[in-house]
């Protein structure tokens, strides 16, 4: 059964896995990427972030709260019309190729859309769809969720340019090495366009909240929300901003440095540690059997397939 201190919730299976690969016992697996959407509102109070909370029946992590996300469906590489920074410009943002990179701003606007309604899309490049609630909507969103459509299609069936514009990169983080399933996943932010509201259409959430970073931190430091560390990292970096409008802005400036979990032998302990994260170091004791294993750089969903959450990648969302 795992555990949790204050609310990051921790893997029983995680210190045997360690120690095998420390002991060079266990190849790591080659992380998949993904993508996951902190989207923001306006408050009387500041910004609110959309977040989901994972079924308490799921094996993974369940009862946690993430972001909605999931993994690169290799059908995003498919042309799109396209609006905002070029290809290219992200490239250069998010250190990859252009290909990689409409990959996975494709991923964030399309998981978006399959698990909170929304869509980061406009009939021109200054527009934005104002209602995605109508049946028609509800029947393209679960083609997409299905893989019986792909998102390139979707976009041309209805006439939409991806607003790439839209997006602000924010995080990185990369599953432990030590994970079965691993994610490469990329945060962004986001504001919650006009005339748009979210809901839950992830079939791996039992409910969805609109709460102030500072607000659902502070329940996760009292043990009250269980979150995996990008989770609860990502909620920190948001509180200083007063609005949507100031964090946007601040995206261009955060360092997508990848967070990668390390574990190593230390006496008669492993220490695990994410890099410029120190409160989510932990030391267990080699006689460990599990109870107590440090918590997830951000895991996966039970969903098969290009669609598996990486939690809330985070991480993944996740």
């Amino acid at each position: 059964m795992a555990s949790t201190t204050n609310g990051q919730w921790y893997p029983p299976e995680w210190p045997d896995r360690i120690r095998a690969l420390a002991n060079g016992e266990l190849t790591p697996a080659e992380p998949r990427r993904a993508a996951t959407v902190l989207l923001l509102r306006d408050s009387a109070a500041g910004p609110a972030v959309h977040m989901l909370r994972r079924r308490t029946s799921m094996a993974f992590a369940g009862g946690a709260y993430a972001y909605p996300g999931g993994s690169v469906d290799p059908r995003d590489e498919r042309p799109v019309t396209w609006a905002g920074p070029s290809r290219a410009q992200w490239a250069v943002r998010m250190g990859v190729d252009a290909a990689t990179a409409q990959t996975i701003v494709c991923a964030a606007v399309r998981e978006t859309f399959e698990e909170a309604g929304v869509l980061l899309a406009g009939a021109s490049a200054d527009t934005v769809v104002a209602d995605t609630t109508g049946e028609d909507w509800e029947a393209d969103r679960a083609a997409l969720v299905a893989h019986e459509l792909s998102f390139a299609d979707f976009l041309a069936r209805r006439g939409l340019v991806l607003r790439s514009d839209l997006l602000g990169a924010w995080a990185r983080w990369i599953t432990p090495e030590f994970e079965p399933r691993r994610y490469d996943t990329w945060f962004f932010v986001a504001a919650l366009p006009e005339g748009q509201r979210t809901r839950n259409a992830s079939t791996e959430a039992d409910r969805t909240v609109w709460i102030r970073p500072k607000e659902a931190a502070d329940g996760y430091d009292r043990g009250e929300l269980l979150m995996m560390p990008p989770t609860i990292a990502t909620l920190r970096g948001l509180q200083p901003y007063a609005t949507v409008a100031d964090a946007l802005a601040a995206a261009e400036a955060q360092d997508l440095t990848p967070v990668l979990a390390r574990a190593r032998l230390v006496g008669g302990e492993i220490e695990l540690s994410w890099p410029g994260h120190d409160e989510f170091t932990k030391h267990i004791a080699q006689t460990d059997t599990g109870t107590g294993a440090p918590g997830d750089a951000d895991g996966p969903s039970d969903r098969p397939g290009p669609s598996d959450r990486p939690g809330t990648s985070g991480g993944t969302p996740a």
